[in-house]
């Protein structure tokens, strides 16, 4: 994972929705993460639609996006949720679980979903990349959905 942030893509000029689908577990980081991402997304996308959804958990979230998706309600889909790794193997499975699904998802519909589902090993890291300027995932989702989704508007000619 890159210490620097993804830079920053041209201000898309055209409206476009996106979504954020947000697990409501580990609040605090998730928090983070939203605000940074709806922060960026306002700067570089200024005529955009911004809709948050909100599920219980990391394990929710793809089946919400798989909705979105299927029912086209936004150019891309923003997943974000915050795991932290304990004593067991359950955070690898889940995370493993979350990331292939909604990568099928985005492969199958068309419709791109950016993966900020953080395992992270810390709370410590997840200060670093949820709640901090200096690596946030939130900020770096917002700048590749925008950047992908005038790179699939010009291909699709729209």
């Amino acid at each position: 994972m890159s210490k620097e942030l993804l830079s920053r893509p041209k201000t898309l000029k055209s409206s476009a929705s996106f979504a954020i689908v947000a697990s409501e577990f580990n609040s605090q980081f998730v928090k983070g993460l939203i605000d940074h991402t709806n922060e960026e997304l306002t700067l570089l996308a200024p005529n955009a639609s911004i809709i948050l959804h909100r599920v219980p958990g990391s394990f929710e979230i793809p089946i919400l996006v798989r909705e979105l998706a299927m029912q086209k309600k936004a150019d891309a889909i923003i997943a974000v949720g915050v795991i932290l790794k304990g004593e067991t193997g359950h955070a690898e499975n889940l995370a493993r679980s979350v990331t292939d699904a909604l990568q099928r998802i985005a492969l199958d519909s068309g419709v791109p979903v950016l993966n900020v589902v953080l395992n992270l090993n810390s709370e410590t890291q997840a200060r670093e990349r949820c709640l901090e300027d200096k690596i946030n995932r939130g900020t770096e989702a917002a700048r590749a959905a925008v950047a992908i989704v005038e790179t699939l508007s010009k291909l699709r000619g729209s």
